[in-house]
């Protein structure tokens, strides 16, 4: 009888674990079709994936449990062919990602050094679960100085970082600077019809490039799951852009994820493979 209770007792802990947001919270379209679909029908159409790009708002705490679900389900079809790249990581920290995945430091040593995010909470969940499954975690991001250093000087002041730098932190110089609708994009976020500092933009560029060198990196020989910021990914641009041009024989799709409303019903097609609306 003890043995039953104790059983049961597993089984619900492990139901707990895999429990999945629900699903009056979202709702998720196959931009291709047009067509609303079940988490599961998106999961399935994402498991030939080489990488897979979640555009979140970094505010949109059901857009972060669903994070969560597609690292669980990616998980499950992988295994430990999965890696999970992270935009609230910077490359420079990798080393201390690293040691604590593999549980030599404190969580509080590792927020600190990492200088992780006000929200980490919010990504946490993600961390622990390749923590317990010992799945890698790439930082992905540009380190904040060298952002800050070409926001000043332009992109040319990297060439004046040591080579070791470069290559240990940096995608490969010199950066290309993405013009067309990806520059109009930014333009509209800005809120002005010219870039008042072009360095800005170069700046962004170079976030972007960043993390389109870990994710391609990482494709060698892992499938890539790489959480970012919905302006990095969506329309398939910045650094969505960037990792298809690399990859234009693999598989990578994109997920944007944000708040129903936020939503209008004409740009979803373009947006991404998936779009996800989110309420509280």
């Amino acid at each position: 009888m003890l043995r039953y209770i104790l059983f049961t007792c597993l089984l619900g802990i492990s139901a707990l674990v895999q429990a999945q947001t629900p699903t009056a919270n979202y709702t998720i379209y196959n931009t291709k079709t047009g067509a609303e679909v079940s988490f599961a029908d998106m999961m399935q159409s994402l498991g030939n994936a080489d990488a897979v790009l979640f555009g979140e708002e970094h505010n949109d705490s059901i857009g972060h449990m669903l994070e969560l679900d597609v690292l669980q389900r990616m998980h499950q079809q992988h295994g430990d062919k999965l890696t999970l790249s992270l935009e609230m990581f910077e490359t420079d920290v990798q080393g201390i990602m690293d040691e604590y995945l593999a549980g030599w430091i404190s969580e509080k040593n590792f927020k600190k050094e990492s200088r992780s995010w006000n929200n980490y909470n919010d990504y946490r969940p993600m961390v622990q679960y390749a923590q317990e499954k010992h799945l890698q975690v790439v930082c992905a991001n540009a380190p904040a100085r060298y952002t800050n250093m070409v926001t000043r000087k332009g992109l040319t002041a990297l060439l004046q970082l040591p080579k070791a730098t470069q290559k240990a932190y940096l995608p490969p110089m010199p950066v290309d600077t993405l013009t067309g609708a990806y520059y109009d994009q930014f333009l509209e976020v800005m809120g002005g019809h010219t870039v008042p500092n072009m360095q800005l933009y170069q700046s962004q560029n170079l976030w972007d490039a960043t993390m389109s060198y870990s994710i391609t990196r990482a494709m060698k020989n892992k499938v890539v799951l790489h959480m970012n910021g919905r302006f990095h990914s969506d329309r398939y641009l910045g650094t969505a852009y960037r990792v298809i041009q690399q990859h234009k024989k693999k598989k990578v799709y994109t997920i944007s994820c944000f708040r129903a409303d936020q939503y209008t019903a004409a740009e979803h097609q373009s947006l991404a493979d998936f779009v996800i609306l989110t309420r509280l």
